[in-house]
């Protein structure tokens, strides 16, 4: 019998890997990390389309996240270079 907080089926039975153990590994960060957890389960645990759409959100979520990054970062620049012609 599977234990619902340290192994639970929906994420261990029949795998050599927890999902958890591969997100540590790869290094991945919430967002990345959250969207691998819910494709590994997707059709484990209630509506596979369910968990694909949370795997789409995370992954959205991580897509603003580096848009945002880069906005930033590209107004610093245009900022630094503004300042260097005064």
């Amino acid at each position: 019998m599977s234990d619902i907080i340290t192994n639970p089926s929906h994420y261990c039975l029949g795998r050599k890997y927890e999902p958890k153990d591969v997100i540590r590994d790869w290094g991945l960060n919430f967002n990345l990390g959250s969207a691998v957890k819910y494709i590994s389960r997707a059709g484990r645990k209630g509506d596979i389309l369910q968990d694909l759409r949370k795997a789409r959100q995370f992954i959205e979520f991580e897509i603003e996240a580096i848009e945002a990054e880069r906005t930033e970062l590209a107004d610093e620049l245009v900022k630094e270079a503004d300042h260097g012609t005064d």
